[in-house]
Formats: structure tokens, C-alpha cells, sequence
């Protein structure tokens, strides 16, 4: 296995590591992260097919870019990876071809091969899909023990549309699947939040998918209000430090929902994910080192998983801590780097949700201003 990265910024290359020196004509996968003009730019795929002329390339709108151990803005950040006996099998579909997202998530993996398949990567449009639903509609058809990690698109902290694509010009509804196969693979994940909740356990008492009415029979956004004191006067984007902690039937272990959007007509709050009738919901705020620190502990996770160092790391991160550490986010990924390892080369993207499974090699889940880090090692037929 063989990994490169490369950095564009303001139309031009900027940063390349091939430390293997991969030769980019044979490189088997491609993905593209960064800043949505460039990434929905025709001119920008046709740049990388001819770059990488027998590669699939998947590209994806971002809300933030990871390069090696820094974090930058506005930029694309270019992954390249070849494997000696791994294979792909990829799938798209685009999302206004369904009548919701369940159905979408289920037929986007039972497009992919199943024999063989060990790991399948998301990339999905953040704005006009339900997180919760496409998670269900994957673990429909995953295999036992295929792992299934990834990330919602984001679009800076503009929230006005996101786009994937896949062998194509980026657009809006799509979603990509990238299926990994073989024998050869390692892979370890981890998921954390680091985020404090207070305030008594309260429960959702009227909500339709991922719009919240109730909380506790009580208007659910002029409780939040309440809650939020001082903040409540820079809503919706202050929502990004008070998320939700939820637990649920289908959910033993809390998951973390912050608010896309609220409704003043209507005093309704939209999440990025479900919040089903009965779920148990608890207030969360931040606390900076927690973050930071919650990154330490999703490396160690890793390790403890698979022991060996690995060849490579990828981090999807929500925007909601980003814009929570400012000029200490690059902190979370030092954090990552130190534990994996100077070897280890790092990659990824900020998000709009995140998809990664709670305990090891289980279902995955939707996640919210949560860190994911899913690691890869391909063992070689020489046992390196």
C-alpha cells in the first residue's frame, strides 16, 4: 500500500508528500475534500482526471481541509492511495431519485459486491439528506463486521449547499460509496465527543424525524432559549456550541445532534439527525480541552483496536468544534499525529455529520460535532 497527498490552494499545487514516490498514473483511488468553488469546478475534475487518469476519484465539498497535521480553509486537499492486492468497487446514487433517505442508504450498498468487502467509505451531500435514515438504510445491508465510516459534505460555515461526486463534477444529492476488499486490509476506528452536558435528562415528546416540537411537553426552542440565556440572540449559529446529547432505543450509548436550523413561525428546531418520540435528550456546551483532548482518545481507540501503527488516518471532524476551537483546531489533529505516529500520514475533512460505528466494528452511526478517525494498514504478502 501506497499513500500521497497534495494541496491546492488558489488554482495552483501547493504541498505534495509522496514519501513512497507512487507514481500517480497507477494510483487506484483519489479523494478530493475542499472548499466548494473549486470542488464543483469542471475545470478542477478535469485537471485530476488527467492527473490521475486511471484512478476513481471521489470529491466532496468541505468545511475545512486536513493536510499531513495542519488544518486549512479554502483549499483542497487531494488524497492518493494505491494498494498491491486490495481492490475497490464504488456507488452513487443521487437522492432526489428516492422517496427518502432509508431507501437511498440501503440501495447504495447492496450496489456494492459483497463478497471480499471489508470496508465501505461515505461521502454524502450534507444538505438535503437525513443523516439518521442513511445510516439505517446502509446497516440494512451491511455484512457482519464490515466496518462503514465517513462523512456528510459541509460548505464552510456558509450552510447554503453541499456537493459530492464521483468520476464526475461534483453536484448537489449525491452520495458515493467506496467499497475496500481483500484479506490484506487493517482497519481500526473510533469516535468521540469530548463535549459537557448538564442540566437534568429531559425527554422528546414530539418530534417528526429530525424536527424537534417538545421536549418534557414544553416548546422545545423556548426551552433551548432558556437554556441558552445571552446566546440565544445569535441563533442559529450559536446552536454549534449548546448541541443535544441523545439517547434512544436504538442508541445504548449517547450520540451528539446540533441544530441546522430553527423556525421562529413555528418554534421548531431542526437537527442533523433524527430525534425520535421517547429518546432521553440532555443539554451539552463546550469546554475547549475536552475537545482537544477527545482526539487524544480517539487515536488511542484505534491503537487499541489494531496495536500496529498504520499506514494512514482519516479524520472527519465536525465544523461545529472547528468553529468552537478557532485558532486551536489544528490542536486536535496534533493530537492524532502524536499518538499514530510520525509514519502515519494524515487526511480528512471538516463536516456536516459524520459516520462511524459506537463500539468496534459494529452498525454505524450518525454522528454530530464528534472527531471519527478510521486507520488503514494493507499487510503485504512479505508480512510488512
Amino acid at each position: 500500500m501506497k499513500v500521497a497527498e497534495l494541496l491546492y490552494e488558489n488554482r495552483e499545487w501547493k504541498l505534495e508528500r509522496n514519501d513512497e514516490h507512487l507514481n500517480y498514473e497507477n494510483a487506484q483511488l483519489v479523494l478530493a475534500y475542499g472548499v466548494r468553488s473549486s470542488i464543483e469546478d469542471a475545470s478542477f475534475f478535469k485537471m485530476l482526471k488527467e492527473k490521475f487518469p486511471n484512478s476513481e476519484i471521489a470529491l466532496s465539498s468541505s468545511s475545512g481541509e486536513i493536510y499531513s497535521n495542519d488544518v486549512y480553509d479554502d483549499t483542497v486537499a487531494v488524497t492518493i492511495l494505491n494498494f498491491e492486492t486490495a481492490y475497490l468497487k464504488t456507488s452513487r446514487i443521487d437522492i432526489t431519485d428516492f422517496p427518502n433517505s432509508y431507501e437511498a442508504g440501503k440501495l447504495l450498498i447492496n450496489q456494492l459486491p459483497k463478497e471480499d468487502l471489508k470496508w465501505v467509505f461515505i461521502l454524502s451531500d450534507g444538505s438535503s439528506v437525513n443523516g439518521s435514515q442513511l445510516v439505517e438504510g446502509l446497516n440494512s445491508g451491511r455484512p457482519e463486521g464490515v466496518l462503514i465510516t465517513g462523512g456528510l459534505a459541509g460548505d464552510g460555515d456558509h450552510f447554503e449547499k453541499t456537493v459530492v461526486g464521483l468520476n464526475a463534477v461534483a453536484e448537489p444529492n449525491k452520495i458515493v460509496a467506496i467499497g475496500f476488499y481483500g484479506n490484506s486490509l487493517v482497519l481500526s476506528h473510533s469516535s468521540f465527543g469530548g463535549w459537557e452536558s448538564f442540566g437534568l435528562e429531559k425527554t422528546v415528546t414530539k418530534s417528526q424525524n429530525n424536527v424537534l416540537y417538545e421536549i418534557d411537553g414544553k416548546n422545545a426552542l423556548e426551552l433551548y432559549k432558556k437554556y441558552l440565556g445571552k446566546y440565544a440572540q445569535e441563533l442559529p449559529g450559536s446552536a454549534l456550541l449548546f448541541p443535544l446529547s441523545l439517547t434512544s432505543g436504538d442508541h445504548a450509548y449517547p450520540v451528539v445532534r446540533t441544530i441546522l436550523s430553527v423556525n421562529e413561525n413555528d418554534n421548531t428546531m431542526v437537527f442533523a439527525g433524527d430525534l425520535p418520540e421517547g429518546s432521553k435528550v440532555r443539554f451539552m456546551k463546550a469546554n475547549i480541552d475536552r475537545l482537544i483532548d477527545a482526539a487524544h482518545d480517539a487515536a488511542n481507540q484505534c491503537l487499541e483496536i489494531c496495536p500496529q501503527n498504520p499506514k494512514m488516518a482519516f479524520i472527519i471532524s465536525c465544523v461545529g468544534r472547528k468553529l468552537v476551537l478557532g485558532d486551536r483546531t489544528a490542536e486536535e489533529v496534533d493530537m492524532v499525529k502524536d499518538v499514530l505516529g510520525p509514519d502515519t500520514l494524515i487526511a480528512g475533512f471538516y463536516s456536516y455529520g459524520e459516520i462511524s460505528p459506537l463500539r468496534p466494528f459494529d452498525k454505524c452511526v450518525l454522528h454530530n460535532q464528534t472527531i471519527t478517525i478510521t486507520t488503514i494498514n494493507e499487510i503485504a504478502h512479505n508480512g510488512n
